[in-house]
């Protein structure tokens, strides 16, 4: 393992969450038989060493979170670090309780370690705030945090009393898809909230064109021994304040990310990266698929 890839992040309260984990998004939708997603993937990478699990109530109808309970059955609960979602409409009094309770019956667990609003929607942040840190008082979550949030979003957040308790901010941020960068990163890092990557091997849709066809990917790939898929996600860990969830049914897929560790992009390498796929110059509404 690269002596420079830090494997662990600390989160305001002192806790470590991985950097590299597992998302299931598009997983459970009967695209591959249940038994090839739990034993073939997730166990895997459970077995290879992967405790971060990312989830959601969104994701097959709770058919997700019901197959990450299955896969992560007979494993010591201490070791690993699962993270849920809640629907906006949800996110409020009475319902953001209900949504938990189900998702942790889903599970199969009595608490999870990060609780995440999913997007923006019409319940005011105070409501959400409040009823997040009332779950984390009763110990039915250890962290909360948001997804798909944008810096102005961010700090409508942390001006809200209890805000400043959001333990992360999960985007969509890949080579491909860089506006996190723009000014996003920065009010993160000022305020110490790390940002968990979904997508950032581009798994969802048009962002991913071109990238693995990409001859500059192609060739830092080559030069490392590696595929492409593990120099865009070496692109997206590169910095030490961001997680990465990758999603795969595949087990070859799950470990081969487990390569990433041992990848140090050089200076030159990242150059030709980013001019090949350059960051923004001006704002930019974020991706999200």
């Amino acid at each position: 393992m690269s002596m420079a890839f830090k494997q662990t992040v600390t989160l305001h309260d002192g806790t470590l969450m991985p950097r590299l984990g597992m998302g299931t998004w598009h997983l459970a939708e009967g695209r591959r038989p249940e038994r090839q997603e739990i034993a073939a993937a997730l166990r895997a990478g459970l077995d290879a060493g992967i405790t971060l699990i990312d989830t959601a109530e969104m994701y097959a109808d709770g058919g997700a979170e019901r197959l990450a309970g299955r896969a992560i059955a007979g494993y010591d609960r201490f070791r690993l670090f699962l993270v849920s979602k809640v629907y906006p409409h949800n996110a409020g009094r009475g319902r953001l309780r209900r949504s938990l309770e189900a998702s942790l019956a889903r599970l199969g667990t009595d608490y999870l370690d990060m609780y995440l609003l999913h997007w923006r929607g019409s319940i005011p942040l105070s409501e959400t705030v409040a009823c997040m840190q009332e779950a984390r008082a009763d110990g039915l979550i250890r962290n909360w945090g948001v997804s798909n949030f944008d810096v102005d979003d961010m700090r409508e957040l942390f001006a809200v009393p209890g805000g400043d308790a959001c333990a992360v901010n999960q985007d969509l941020y890949h080579l491909g898809s860089r506006g996190v960068e723009f000014s996003l990163l920065d009010w993160m890092d000022a305020h110490g909230v790390p940002l968990m990557a979904y997508c950032p091997l581009a798994q969802a849709g048009v962002l991913r064109d071109g990238l693995l066809s990409s001859p500059v990917v192609r060739r830092i790939a080559d030069a490392h021994g590696v595929e492409e898929m593990q120099i865009l996600l070496a692109f997206v860990l590169r910095r030490d304040d961001v997680i990465a969830i990758p999603c795969s049914g595949d087990a070859r897929h799950v470990l081969a990310n487990l390569r990433v560790r041992d990848i140090e992009l050089t200076a030159d390498e990242l150059a030709a990266l980013d001019d090949a796929f350059p960051a923004p110059s001006d704002k930019e509404p974020l991706d999200m698929q």
